[in-house]
């Protein structure tokens, strides 16, 4: 099965559904195993970041699939993003998950969160004496940078609001191709998605089941009667319906399941189709946000010191 794709402001392609490979207790054989069946069933865009501490995992199996003649490296799209420890440096950043993924380029990195820390500040949750002053416009001057080198196909960012993204426009040379945030049925982002579409950015949604299976995560979006009944109704699963559901709205999703038989459950969100009548009962689904970012809030030290601040009041 060959995953649709989508034409970004950067004039790359993306694949719609994407393979996530956050892993919290990161088994590097087990993620390379999920990845080498992932690419059999028809992946093609993979997902990874700094924090994740998937890149090497990521790097050695498709670097394998390439070698082997699965895939070739033009087919594949990987996704990586600048950590906070990094806004110093984005170019020495990327090269560094560059040397990790054994890659010459990544297709799109991204700026993982609007916050800066202190460059030795690599744990997943900063300690109140990591953060710094965010200084935007160098960070993306860097990021700019990267894509002028040849490091990567394309930048973006991630868990921007609107605001942020509006802010970034004002002086940004390269405006971003991505804004990678959540998005599910109980966490619509209508506002962010007619800012996005408005200046040609294009929305990807992690947790676009509301991440189960994650520390942080729910089963909430699946287990919400109005998703089940659409799926009963279209005899899909409520995975399916749920990211038939996101692909709808012209995201691409990032989809994270190391089960082979969900990884293929998922990718057939692609073959439904929901009607009207089914969009306008997910309209009425009660709206709650799973990753608040509370990590990133304190009110000495970060420069958010509210989630409020932190999201512009979209949450």
């Amino acid at each position: 099965m060959k995953c649709n794709q989508v034409r970004l402001n950067c004039g790359t392609t993306i694949p719609v559904v994407g393979f996530g490979t956050y892993s919290w207790q990161n088994d590097r054989d087990k993620t390379e195993e999920a990845i080498q069946m992932a690419l059999k069933v028809g992946y093609r865009h993979f997902d990874t970041a700094k924090i994740y501490g998937s890149e090497p995992a990521v790097g050695n199996a498709l670097g394998e699939a390439i070698l082997d003649g699965v895939v070739e490296r033009e087919d594949i799209f990987v996704t990586s993003k600048l950590w906070g420890s990094d806004h110093h440096d984005p170019v020495s950043g990327l090269k560094q998950t560059l040397q990790n993924l054994g890659m010459e380029y990544v297709d799109m990195y991204l700026v993982h969160w609007p916050v800066k820390l202190k460059p030795w500040a690599v744990n997943p949750v900063p300690n109140e004496d990591d953060f710094q002053k965010l200084d935007l416009e160098t960070t993306w001057s860097g990021m700019e940078k990267c894509l002028d080198l040849g490091l990567c196909r394309g930048i973006g960012v991630s868990n921007f609001s609107s605001r942020k993204i509006q802010r970034l426009l004002d002086f940004a040379s390269v405006a971003p191709a991505v804004n990678q945030v959540e998005m599910h049925p109980t966490w619509r982002q209508t506002k962010l998605r007619e800012f996005c579409g408005d200046h040609n950015i294009h929305v990807s949604a992690y947790s676009p089941l509301g991440g189960p299976g994650n520390s942080w995560g729910s089963t909430a979006v699946v287990d919400n009667p109005i998703i089940q009944a659409i799926a009963l109704k279209h005899n899909a699963t409520p995975a399916q319906a749920a990211l038939r559901w996101g692909l709808s709205k012209g995201a691409s999703v990032i989809v994270k399941s190391f089960n082979e038989e969900r990884m293929k459950e998922n990718m057939r969100a692609l073959d439904l189709r929901l009607d009207d009548h089914d969009l306008r009962n997910i309209e009425k689904m009660e709206e709650w946000k799973i990753m608040r970012g509370d990590f990133l809030v304190n009110e000495t030290t970060s420069p958010y010191k509210s989630l409020e601040e932190l999201w512009d009041d979209e949450i």
